[in-house]
């Protein structure tokens, strides 16, 4: 975009062509927005990806504990830790998951200890991406 300047007097644009000064304000400082736009956008959609990874790398994890405590072979465990993934689909946030492994524990493992376990493995899925993105 270019603009018109009077030097002499703010407003003016009929004044002599030595009082105007043309700014171009344009194409610079519209690319670098532009640019800053895109980048904001982008980091979102990559945060947002990586949280899903990591919520779904928790659930796994945490399905392969709660396969081994239930005494499940290793193909069984594996099919179960699908299933915990999957549970996680049915509502927002972490609930559906905990209902779930819970659930299906019974009285091998308290409330307590499932909700430190999710903790434990939110953690360890964080670490394990990260290393991998590394």
């Amino acid at each position: 975009m270019i603009q018109r300047i009077c030097r002499k007097r703010r407003g003016c644009t009929e004044a002599p062509a030595s009082h105007i000064l043309t700014v171009n304000f344009g194409d610079d400082l519209m690319n670098n927005l532009e640019d800053r736009k895109n980048a904001f956008e982008n980091k979102f959609v990559h945060d947002a990806d990586m949280q899903f990874k990591v919520g779904a790398r928790r659930n796994k994890l945490l399905g392969l504990w709660a396969a081994d405590l239930l005494g499940k072979t290793s193909e069984e465990a594996s099919i179960y830790a699908t299933e915990v993934v999957k549970s996680d689909f049915e509502e927002a946030g972490d609930e559906d998951v905990y209902r779930k492994v819970s659930g299906d524990l019974g009285e091998l493992a308290d409330e307590a200890t499932v909700r430190a376990k999710m903790a434990q493995f939110l953690t360890e899925a964080k670490s394990q991406l990260m290393s991998e993105i590394d």
